[in-house]
């Protein structure tokens, strides 16, 4: 079975499952939102919040070929109520009257990261739509953290490189198409990628001080290129090889 499957939904009953799991997911959205009054305080927010759900919801009906979602996927998806929940307060920055919270809810989507991945190879239900799924969410997770960075400290737009770079390679990917090939297992990717989350998050903290925002998001951009640098290179190498 194809990672992404564009059979049409009428001739997939047994995504009705998934349908309503995903109505679960955002009735999940309101209720915890609504628990949220600092964060999702104006319209704004919650059109942010509902639309991003939506979008996902929709990619998802459209790329999941199978009926219910399953467990591993089911708490990716409690993920991206979260994800959407981040991305709705920062409308109308009212993310910065309750920053605490903020981070609380973008942390507890963090660490909800392993638990998807333990859960599908317990169950013995690893897909690579839910490994693309998981991965998908982190990186529009950074790319929120970066966003709010951007209005909370004022860095410059080149702060929402460290959340883009990730969208500017695959973007590159379609040009370049030997940039798409696989690449091989590396702990200093996974080390960088740690590291970005944790700078952002030190930066966003009230206790940090705008120089040390700055000097945290410096290191995370910085890490983050030397990586993609060496995989780029790396990808360029063996293609000229083969």
């Amino acid at each position: 079975m194809p990672l992404f499957s564009n059979v049409s939904l009428l001739t997939q009953p047994k995504r009705l499952y998934s349908a309503a799991e995903l109505l679960l997911g955002g009735l999940l959205l309101i209720s915890v939102g609504k628990g949220l009054p600092l964060l999702m305080a104006t319209p704004a927010n919650w059109g942010v919040a509902i639309a991003f759900y939506t979008v996902i919801s929709t990619l998802i009906m459209f790329f999941w070929p199978y009926g219910s979602l399953g467990w591993a996927n089911r708490v990716t998806l409690a993920r991206a109520v979260l994800v959407a929940l981040v991305a709705g307060a920062l409308a109308d920055n009212t993310f910065i009257g309750a920053i605490g919270q903020w981070l609380a809810i973008a942390v507890f989507a963090l660490l909800l990261d392993g638990v998807d991945g333990w859960i599908a190879r317990r169950t013995k239900s690893h897909t690579p739509f839910g490994a693309r799924f998981d991965m998908e969410l982190d990186a529009l997770l950074i790319l929120l953290l970066c966003a709010g960075l951007l209005r909370l400290e004022s860095l410059g737009l080149w702060v929402l490189l460290i959340g883009g770079m990730r969208y500017l390679f695959i973007a590159a990917s379609w040009q370049f198409t030997w940039l798409s090939q696989p690449l091989f297992d590396s702990f200093r990717r996974k080390a960088v990628c740690v590291w970005q989350v944790v700078a952002l998050l030190l930066a966003l903290t009230p206790l940090t001080s705008h120089l040390i925002a700055n000097l945290l998001a410096i290191s995370a951009l910085l890490s983050l290129t030397y990586s993609f640098g060496f995989d780029i290179w790396w990808l360029y190498r063996n293609a000229k090889r083969g």
